[in-house]
């Protein structure tokens, strides 16, 4: 099976005991208690952790590892007047969980030609066990104080998926390997989301935050930059990631002005239009909102007056409260004259409360000479 991973499009594979993760279990439930959940994993303790509520008469769980791009090549550049946002690079080629699963069906496909008898039950991301602690008990890399899967081969540039099975297969041993004393990714979160190492915040995470729908709190969103999806400084900044970028998976190919795209377009985008730009993207699972929220966010971090026009009318038609109430924000944050007209105009005009709150706010953090 190992050697065959190449040609089944994987680039590593292991192999864990389907003993209960006990250890994880713990450190679950403490972090519930800390209210550290970001609210996205699957919400039952125990079907996370024990494979056996899950699957009938579990005997191993086989992890596989695809490494992804860590760099663009010729990357557009974010200019005054064109002003650009930037997807992490999880998201840069088509959606992960359809490549992991056509993975993991490869590989299925391939061991029932030999043991018809074997059964399987896959999963990826959106499963019930966790992958990174399948990964770490199979081998496939260290857990990192950025809460990542380090691989020595691809650093944490990987995504991760895992199967369940009744064959009983030999377990790999863990990886040795460790961070040691290195707190570079706790150093540089944007938010100290990392509260300490391998124990991370999701409230305060960056990554989860632009994947949330409402409003979001002045200073995470002065912390955002123009973040569009996802967060990857704790990545970037680890020293086991230097130099590693994988560009030998076509469809994890990113396409340049996808994922570093203008920001001032994304805002008039339709549904439709979207969909047909972002559809088999990982970041359009949570719909075009977050993404379009957060370019108003990126354009009022800019602080670039040319936005004001687009920024107006998101303030003055755009139907969703939030959009609006952001809108109002970055006018603040750009905090010219022309802004704080568009902003008296709009007090004038708005009903909603939580927007007019916003505009109060933005007006009243202007110099008086441009009120």
């Amino acid at each position: 099976m190992k050697a065959a991973a190449k040609q089944l499009g994987i680039d590593k594979i292991g192999i864990a005991s389907a003993a209960p993760f006990t250890e994880l279990k713990e450190r679950l439930v403490r972090h519930r208690e800390l209210g550290y959940e970001s609210g996205f994993e699957e919400p039952d303790l125990d079907k996370r952790t024990e494979p056996s509520l899950i699957f009938d008469d579990p005997q191993s769980i086989i992890a596989i590892a695809i490494a992804y791009p860590s760099k663009l090549k010729n990357p557009p550049k974010s200019e005054p007047g064109a002003r650009r946002g930037l997807l992490s690079r999880s998201a840069w080629g088509d959606d992960y969980h359809s490549v992991l699963r056509d993975r993991l069906r490869r590989l299925e496909l391939w061991l029932q030609e030999r043991i018809p008898e074997g059964r399987f039950l896959s999963m990826v991301d959106t499963g019930a066990l966790s992958d990174r602690a399948v990964a770490q008990r199979a081998g496939i890399g260290w857990s990192g104080s950025n809460c990542a899967i380090i691989t020595p081969e691809w650093g944490s540039w990987v995504y991760l998926g895992e199967m369940i099975t009744n064959l009983p297969l030999p377990p790999d041993k863990p990886v040795t390997e460790s961070c040691g004393d290195c707190t570079a990714c706790i150093d540089a979160c944007p938010t100290d989301a990392l509260v300490a190492p391998g124990q991370l915040n999701a409230q305060r995470c960056i990554s989860y935050v632009t994947q949330t729908k409402g409003l979001v709190s002045d200073e995470l969103m002065r912390k955002i930059g123009n973040r569009l999806y996802g967060c990857d400084t704790c990545q970037i900044v680890c020293p086991e990631n230097k130099g590693k970028h994988a560009d030998h998976h076509p469809e994890l190919a990113p396409d340049n002005e996808k994922v570093k795209p203008l920001l001032v377009p994304l805002l008039a985008m339709g549904n439709r239009a979207y969909k047909e730009l972002y559809g088999s993207n990982a970041s359009s699972w949570r719909g075009r909102k977050p993404i379009q929220r957060n370019a108003v966010i990126a354009l009022g971090n800019f602080k670039d007056p040319s936005a004001i026009p687009a920024l107006a009318d998101v303030l003055r038609v755009d139907p969703r409260f939030e959009l609006r109430a952001t809108a109002a924000w970055s006018l603040g944050r750009i905090g010219t004259e022309a802004a704080a007209a568009v902003l008296e105009e709009a007090r004038l005009r708005e009903k909603d409360e939580a927007v007019l709150e916003a505009i109060g706010t933005a007006l009243a953090g202007l110099p008086a000479s441009k009120q």
